[in-house]
């Protein structure tokens, strides 16, 4: 792997308390690393150890394979990076001059500059808007002309922090297809805090979750989701029913998993008599008809429950149904319609054995980790 900022050991404290502690972290050249987590997790401040904005209490800081001394002056390698932030910030001139103001420090000559400043606002969709005073801008314009503005200098990292949340929806989903599309095509090295999942999805090459302080996985974004190594990360990531069983049966690498007195097979190697923890998304699961057996006839699982709650999640409903115990499933405005489900009413839970994701498990007899 050819990284371009490593850290080792690293440790933040303030006031006697451990902020951040980083055992190894690795950002490659040419990704884009989303770090996700919740308020108050230590985002933000890794992103500033990492910009060489802030010194670790403890361990080391390695850029381009290279020990950063904090003895030594620390701009030049600060050039080297650029960052965006959730407000602009821009100075009240034209957008075209925001763009082109870290080029003027620099030196270059005015042509190199108009070329320059010119291209990377066309490339956010922003050129028109060159001669509009800043202030002048709306938010999503505002925050195309900041992100031309750290592009243009062309840096080795760039550092991305929530330049997103600020946006309503439709101006935030264009911008992050358009720099998402920016950022593959050009190779930029990225590191992206965000507490949106969609967000990390949508750009990382990699995703990491933090929790007090500290990463607890690093991981593609298909597996991070779809597969978390602990109860934590699943629940940040958007695992919202999970449920521990005994298993009471194994049969050709399917599991039959007891809870509250129903039966769940699970595609794992459990030995009977192991307790099992194990998570499932919205998603995976189907609704149908009490009648509509056959409807759901492609899956293992066939539970019957009730509705305890109907409520809006975006485009979709989010339906909380009672098996026995609790699960959310995600349905489409016109399935729940076509279906007849309300709150109180009865349907048919449907989920394949491949699509809960074991979290813990007992050992079985050859002591291997089912």
């Amino acid at each position: 792997m050819n990284a371009v900022l490593e850290l080792d050991k690293t440790v933040v404290r303030r006031g006697g308390r451990a902020v951040l502690q980083v055992e190894h972290l690795s950002v490659i050249r040419g990704e884009v690393l989303a770090i996700i987590g919740p308020n108050g997790a230590g985002k933000s401040t890794l992103l500033r150890i990492l910009g060489l904005l802030d010194r670790p209490t403890e361990g080391t800081v390695h850029f381009r394979g290279e020990v950063v001394d904090w003895r030594s002056p620390l701009v030049p390698l600060r050039r080297r990076m650029a960052s965006a932030f959730q407000e602009p910030w821009l100075c009240d001139a034209t957008a075209f001059a925001n763009v082109a103001l870290g080029l003027r420090f620099r030196g270059l000559p005015s042509p190199a500059i108009r070329e320059r400043a010119g291209h990377w606002l066309a490339r956010f969709g922003v050129g028109h808007l060159a001669n509009r005073q800043a202030r002048t801008l709306s938010g999503g314009e505002a925050q195309r002309v900041a992100l031309a503005r750290a592009l243009v200098l062309e840096p080795e990292v760039l550092f991305l922090d929530e330049p997103f949340s600020s946006l309503d929806q439709p101006t935030r989903e264009a911008l992050v297809d358009d720099l998402g599309m920016i950022l593959r095509q050009d190779h930029v090295t990225t590191v992206f805090v965000t507490h949106a999942r969609e967000e990390a999805l949508a750009l990382g090459d990699r995703v990491a979750v933090m929790m007090d302080g500290q990463i607890l996985q690093v991981d593609a974004p298909t597996r991070l989701f779809r597969a978390p190594i602990s109860e934590r990360v699943a629940r940040f990531v958007g695992v919202e029913t999970i449920l521990e069983g005994r298993v009471v049966g194994q049969q050709e690498g399917i599991a039959v998993v007891e809870v509250e007195g129903q039966k769940i097979e699970v595609a794992c190697r459990a030995t009977p008599g192991a307790t099992i923890l194990f998570g499932l998304r919205p998603e995976d699961f189907t609704l149908a008809s009490p009648e509509g057996l056959a409807l759901a006839s492609s899956a293992r699982n066939h539970l019957l429950g009730t509705i305890v709650r109907l409520h809006p999640s975006g485009a979709l409903l989010r339906a909380v149904v009672n098996c026995g115990f609790f699960l959310t499933a995600l349905v489409t405005r016109q399935s729940a319609e076509s279906l007849g489900l309300e709150e109180g009413g009865q349907v048919l839970v449907a989920f394949k054995a491949t699509a809960p994701h074991v979290l813990r498990a007992d050992l079985d007899k050859e002591g291997q980790t089912l």
